[in-house]
C-alpha cells in the first residue's frame, strides 16, 4: 500500500508541473502578444521622421493548442494519482482535505476541458487553469500526514453517502469555477471589446450552462448531507458553519437562476452575481479553517 501511495503522490507532482505550465500558456494565449512596428514619415521640408508604435495582437494558435495538450497531460497524471490512491485505500479518496482537493483538481480540469471542447473557448483557461494550479500549490502546503491513507472515522464510514455527497460537491465547485471564469471574461470583453476574446453573448451563455450543471449538484449536496447528518449525528441540520455556508452558496446561485429566467437579467448584472457566488464557494471550501465545526475533521 505504501508503494501505491508514493506512486500516487509522484503522479500528483507530475500533474502539478503540467497544470502550472498549462496555466502559463493559457495566460499567454489570452493576453496576446505585443508587436512593435517602425514607420518612416516624410515631412514637407524633405526630412524624414521614424515613428515606433506598439500594438497588442492575438497570440499564435500553437500556444493555445500547447496549453490544451498540457492540461490533458495534467488531467491524465492526476487521474492516475487518484486511481492509485483509490486502489491503496479501497475507496475513492474523499475523506480529508488532501484527498478532496486532489479529486477537485482532477474534476476541475476535466470539466474545463469539456467546456473548452463544446464552446471552442480556450481563453477561459487563462482563469480556470491558474485556479487549478493554485489548488495544487495549496495541496503541497497541507500537512504531510494527510497524504497517508488512514482508516475512516465513524462519521465517515457510510461509504455510499460519502461517495455521492462529496463527489457532487466537487462537481458543483468545478462547474462554478468555469462559470466564474466566464463571468470574469465577460466583464473584460464587454468593457474593452478585445477583438480576439469570445463574444460577451457566448460567455454569458457559457456561464449559465455551467451553473445549470452545478446548481442541481449543489442541491444534491444539501439533500444528501442532511440524510448523512441524521445517520451520523441524529439530526438533519445543525447550522454547522460548513452547512450554513453551503446553503448560502446554493441560495446565491438560486438567485442567479431566478433573476435570469424570470427577470430576464443578462450581461453585467448576472456576471456580478456569479463573482459574488464564487466568493461564497471559496468561503464554503475553506471556511472551516476559521470557524471549525462538525466538518473540521481531516481539514474537510
Amino acid at each position: 500500500m505504501e508503494t501505491l501511495v508514493r506512486l500516487s503522490f509522484y503522479c500528483f507532482a507530475a500533474a502539478t508541473l503540467a497544470f502550472v505550465a498549462s496555466a502559463a500558456c493559457y495566460l499567454a494565449y489570452a493576453v496576446g502578444r505585443v508587436r512593435l512596428r517602425q514607420r518612416t514619415l516624410a515631412t514637407n521640408v524633405g526630412t524624414t521622421l521614424v515613428a515606433h508604435e506598439a500594438s497588442l495582437e492575438p497570440a499564435a494558435l500553437g500556444v493555445g493548442r500547447f496549453a490544451t495538450l498540457l492540461a490533458w497531460f495534467g488531467v491524465g497524471f492526476q487521474a492516475a494519482s487518484i486511481l492509485l490512491r483509490t486502489v491503496a485505500a479501497g475507496r475513492l479518496p474523499l475523506s480529508n482535505m488532501y484527498e478532496f482537493s486532489s479529486t477537485f483538481v482532477l474534476l476541475a480540469g476535466v470539466v474545463y476541458l469539456l467546456f473548452e471542447r463544446w464552446y471552442g473557448v480556450r481563453q477561459l483557461g487563462a482563469i480556470v487553469l491558474p485556479l487549478v494550479a493554485a489548488m495544487c500549490a495549496y495541496i503541497w502546503l497541507l500537512p504531510a500526514d494527510l497524504r497517508e491513507v488512514n482508516a475512516l472515522i465513524p462519521a465517515l464510514q457510510n461509504r455510499p453517502l460519502m461517495t455521492v455527497h462529496v463527489s457532487m460537491a466537487i462537481l458543483a465547485y468545478a462547474t462554478f469555477a468555469v462559470a466564474f471564469a466566464a463571468a470574469v471574461l465577460f466583464l473584460i470583453a464587454n468593457r474593452w471589446r478585445v477583438a480576439w476574446l469570445p463574444s460577451p453573448d457566448l460567455l454569458d451563455d457559457l456561464g449559465y450552462r455551467a451553473v445549470t450543471i452545478g446548481f442541481p449538484a449543489m442541491s444534491l449536496v444539501l439533500i444528501l448531507g442532511s440524510v448523512w447528518a441524521y445517520r451520523a449525528w441524529g439530526t438533519y441540520w445543525q447550522w454547522d458553519p460548513k452547512e450554513t455556508a453551503a446553503l448560502f452558496t446554493w441560495l446565491i446561485y438560486g438567485v442567479y437562476l431566478h433573476t435570469r429566467s424570470l427577470r430576464g437579467w443578462r450581461g453585467s448584472r448576472s456576471a456580478v452575481i456569479l463573482l459574488v457566488a464564487f466568493a461564497a464557494v471559496v468561503f464554503t471550501y475553506f471556511g472551516n479553517y476559521v470557524f471549525g465545526g462538525l466538518h473540521a475533521y481531516g481539514g474537510v
